[in-house]
């Protein structure tokens, strides 16, 4: 039987890192979102200067989703749906988006001042809001999630 291309990436992966084979892939990330593409996201990634990213937690609780948790595994793909990468998550924390500092934004590798990041930041929530059923408000909680490219 062959393996889909993800199986074939994450085995190849496990050979690579000398990685337990048991272990498994938590789920597949992309970047897609309005203002700024995948591509460009994951190249920010893949040159190491994107390390982190940010999510409401309104969206994980409309939808019913667990947090991610430090040390999951996750597949990154490309905007042709090819995995690239395999990231693991270093930490996970939750604060209002109003106390984000410049020193965490600057982490998403896409901004060039606090007030850009916040200015695009405000604009996602407000469209996620309107999707998912949530409202902005100034300190929005949000989940900040770092990490770390282990394989690409």
């Amino acid at each position: 039987m062959e393996l889909s291309l993800a199986d074939a990436y994450w085995q190849k992966f496990i050979e690579a890192t000398g990685s337990d084979p048991e272990i498994k892939c938590s789920g597949d990330l992309d970047f897609e979102s309005k203002g700024f593409g995948n591509a460009s996201r994951v190249a920010l990634v893949l040159a190491g200067k994107k390390t982190c990213f940010f999510s409401s937690l309104a969206s994980y609780t409309i939808d019913g989703e667990p947090l991610p948790v430090s040390g999951e595994l996750y597949m990154l793909f490309d905007s042709s749906k090819n995995p690239c990468a395999v990231i693991q998550i270093d930490s996970v924390s939750i604060l209002p988006y109003n106390e984000v500092t410049w020193n965490m934004a600057e982490q998403e590798g896409e901004d060039a001042s606090l007030e850009e990041w916040r200015e695009k930041m405000k604009s996602y929530l407000e469209e996620e809001g309107d999707i998912v059923g949530f409202t902005f408000v100034p300190d929005i909680r949000l989940v900040f999630q770092s990490f770390t490219v282990l394989y690409k």
